[in-house]
């Protein structure tokens, strides 16, 4: 398919098909351009999130029937900005906002209508930064723009038009390697302008070939961009699948801002020149993308509700995300390795043991009223012990979305051959269920049954703990893996841990279990008359409910103490770990009275206790998690002690 007569206009048919060809391209060379993924930091991620981004406009062009071509890039347009991962997606978003706003009323472009679009999609992309990186996918879409801009008067049809301007930017490109640093010394280009010169050589073969299928989709990718539909947070925000690309305006070094943070605002009015600025002192890699009434940010940042609340003041914020850019660093940094363990924060653990193992965790959401937080993430848990007690309203949380895994997974699986995800008993939440929706996109399925071969390459496990009673079996898979041991063996390993780790909790105070609609009125009335103190516990399947009661209020922590101790075999080594809510001192009483009762405790720590069962006894609220030690791992070696 050729000629002038053939490309002497594109309308909305011919546009759907032509990027339709382009991000097929994109989709198949995603593993070259994680390769190739070295600036600001080697997470390689950049083709996986490229990949992702588009497939959520491949989805909506392949729906539409519309050949009007303005139509069909508001189509384009608003899509990119519902699904834009990192900063490349939001610059390509804007980028096709540009084409949008140029041709709204067009229903066919002519060689000139698209050199008018392309170049104010180009200055859209570039006002969308805070600030612009030169050796950047920004630099290509400069250099696209200006050579159709002087080319425009020479009388080209579409076709010849774009191969102009596709050499152009190949040229620029090729010269990224010697604008930035990091991408001299690996001798690569940079990985998001690769994937925008992907886009336009799949949209030159459709307009020289009519190929609209130049690679097949393999499992790889088809994982990478099968998004699926938005997700929907309990608390009714929609998102689409997300993630973090730190391919561009990074600065590096070893002062890197920690989380990747981004969301959505919605509003009548929204300033966007104005919500840029207010970011501009809290952190780097700022974009701003969308229109004036939906914009996407995203940010590099320590604290991400720095960005969720100066976000909230320009309109309705929705699609939090944050993601631990040190920890995804770390994983591509050992690429190769056999397993990543991934948990959710109902888990309690000491940090030190957390970032040592490189354990990676999906936050749950923490609502009171209206205003949301990312647990862990965006609130701090003496943040929420503070809230607890100043708010009236109780909080609520809700199981992170399954997009929210889904994203986790798909990099993870781009360094390591499987993934083992441990999770807050499913008899008490939702969020269990939902990693194991995101699972099955990559045909997984549970953790198998004993005998069976392990399912690949994501196992989702029920911890049916919770607390400290999670985390200590987390830290066990993680051992493992960092030992070397195979996915059989660690899912093996993980079942013991399961059925040999207990959870004890002491509430502060019942009332807030009353606030929260866990305890009746009448019954925390009768346990105040007896001056009871119920102890909860997991029980076997995964329930959490009161597993005995202490009677009298006197020396509840020796009490609590000798309970756990009775339900605990003195000539059984042990590791036990010790949550708190603003109560250091009852902890530390506690763990100091249990290496009394049970003299072959091999290792012990003391943390803050998080919001999972805090929230049900409020500040005092003490857990215990204590989970016996087997003689040997199951590769024969000991595992390394929390320390």
């Amino acid at each position: 398919m050729s000629g002038d007569s053939e490309f002497a206009y594109l309308d909305g048919a011919r546009l759907a098909r032509g990027l339709q060809a382009g991000i097929r391209r994109v989709i198949a060379d995603q593993e070259r351009l994680n390769r190739i993924n070295v600036f600001p930091v080697p997470d390689g991620d950049t083709g996986t999130n490229l990949a992702m981004t588009l497939n959520s406009v491949a989805k909506v062009i392949a729906r539409s029937r519309d050949r009007h071509a303005g139509r069909t890039f508001e189509l384009i347009a608003d899509s990119a900005l519902d699904g834009a991962r990192g900063n490349s997606g939001a610059i390509l978003a804007q980028f096709f906002h540009g084409l949008a706003d140029a041709t709204g009323d067009l229903r066919q472009l002519t060689s000139e209508d698209l050199v008018d679009a392309v170049s104010r999609g180009a200055s859209y992309a570039r006002e969308a930064m805070n600030e612009p990186r030169e050796g950047t996918i920004l630099t290509v879409l400069d250099a696209f723009a200006a050579e159709l801009m002087r080319v425009r008067d020479h009388g080209h049809d579409l076709l010849a038009l774009l191969e102009s301007g596709l050499r152009s930017a190949e040229q620029a490109l090729a010269a990224t390697t010697g604008q930035l640093e990091a991408l001299r010394r690996a001798g690569v280009v940079d990985a998001g302008a690769q994937g925008f010169v992907d886009l336009l050589q799949g949209v030159r073969d459709y307009m020289r070939d009519g190929s609209t299928s130049d690679a097949d989709l393999n499992p790889a990718a088809q994982q990478a961009g099968d998004q699926g539909p938005a997700d929907r947070h309990e608390d009714g925000s929609q998102e689409a699948d997300e993630d973090y690309d730190k391919a561009s305006a990074y600065p590096g070094g070893d002062d890197h801002f920690r989380y990747c943070t981004e969301c959505m605002i919605t509003g009548d009015a929204i300033d966007r020149r104005a919500l840029r600025e207010s970011l501009s002192a809290l952190g780097d890699s700022i974009v701003v993308a969308g229109t004036r009434r939906k914009v996407r940010v995203h940010m590099h940042i320590d604290d991400p509700e720095q960005l969720f609340s100066i976000a909230a003041r320009h309109g309705t914020v929705s699609s939090r995300k944050a993601d631990d850019m040190r920890r995804q660093q770390r994983s591509a940094r050992i690429s190769g390795s056999t397993v990543a363990i991934v948990t959710d924060s109902a888990g309690d653990w000491q940090e030190e043991d957390f970032e040592r193992l490189g354990i990676h965790m999906v936050p749950v959401r923490v609502h009171f009223g209206e205003k949301s937080y990312l647990d862990k993430v965006s609130l701090s848990p003496e943040q929420f012990y503070q809230e607890l007690q100043t708010n009236p309203l109780h909080p609520k949380t809700s199981q992170p979305a399954p997009g929210d895994f889904r994203r986790l997974y798909q990099f993870l699986l781009a360094h390591h051959s499987a993934v083992i995800s441990i999770h807050l008993s499913s008899a008490v939440s939702g969020t269990f269920q939902a990693a194991r929706s995101a699972a099955a996109r990559f045909g997984a399925r549970d953790k198998p049954k004993s005998g069976e071969p392990t399912p690949g390459p994501v196992i989702v496990i029920d911890s049916r703990s919770a607390s400290i009673g999670q985390g200590l079996i987390v830290c066990r898979a993680a051992e493992l893996a960092r030992s070397g041991c195979s996915v059989d063996e660690i899912v093996l390993q993980v079942d013991r841990a399961i059925a040999q780790t207990k959870v004890f909790a002491l509430l502060g105070d019942l009332r807030f279990a009353v606030r929260g609609g866990r305890v009746p009125r009448s019954k925390k009335l009768l346990a105040d008359i007896l001056r009871l103190d119920p102890v909860l516990t997991a029980f076997p399947d995964g329930r959490i409910a009161a597993g005995g009661v202490l009677f009298g209020r006197r020396d509840r922590i020796g009490k609590f103490a000798r309970f756990i101790a009775r339900r605990s075999n003195a000539n059984t080594r042990y590791r036990i770990g010790v949550g708190h809510a603003r109560n250091k001192d009852g902890a530390q009483r506690v763990c100091d009275l249990l290496l009394e009762m049970l003299p072959h405790i091999e290792s012990h720590f003391i943390t803050d206790l998080g919001s999972a069962l805090g929230a049900h006894g409020g500040p005092g609220t003490i857990v215990v998690g204590i989970q016996e030690q087997t003689a040997a791992s199951a590769d024969g070696t000991r595992p390394q002690a929390l320390s």
